[in-house]
């Protein structure tokens, strides 16, 4: 196959459940978070001749990052809704629940950038020269702020912590 089908498919399917949970972490929807790793693998799918040499994860994950930069810039006005699991968590389901509330509550807290550079830096485990490059910005500016993001989640973990209502 001249476009490496075989190769997509596969690369896809090692890379969704990530992308998805990368996307959840950065707009608190799962719905969202779906159709983004779906944006992002269909127009990795359009460059992949091109791509398939290069770090094809990399390349979706910044497309993933920009079409949500993106959606921030022009909200889509969507109502939020509960999300039910698709199957259970291992362990406690509760437990699990209200871990991943708190720490989407958390990250609500900062503004997008700095959401988007702790998720990068911290999620993915990019350096901080990889989050400019990605994000399109400074390394400085990666610098100050993850420090600031860090900074407004601290404080929320201060306020708030993973297993307390309220």
């Amino acid at each position: 196959m001249p476009r490496g089908d075989d190769e997509f498919v596969e690369f896809a399917q090692v890379a969704w459940k990530r992308l998805v949970h990368a996307a959840y972490l950065l707009t608190s929807d799962h719905h969202r978070a779906e159709d983004a790793a779906q944006t992002a693998l269909a127009r990795t799918y359009a460059s992949w001749s091109r791509v398939r040499r290069q770090d094809a994860y990399a390349y979706t994950r910044r497309i993933l990052v920009n079409h949500l930069t993106d959606g921030w810039r022009r909200p889509i006005r969507e109502q939020p809704h509960s999300d039910v699991p698709d199957r259970p968590a291992p362990g406690d389901l509760a437990d699990h629940i209200t871990r991943r509330d708190w720490l989407v509550s958390a990250l609500r807290t900062l503004a997008p950038r700095e959401r988007a550079v702790v998720v990068l830096r911290y999620y993915f485990d990019l350096s901080e020269a990889d989050v400019a490059t990605e994000l399109g910005i400074s390394v400085g500016s990666v610098k100050s702020m993850g420090a600031r993001g860090l900074a407004r989640l601290r404080l929320h973990t201060d306020r708030v912590s993973p297993g307390a209502t309220g």
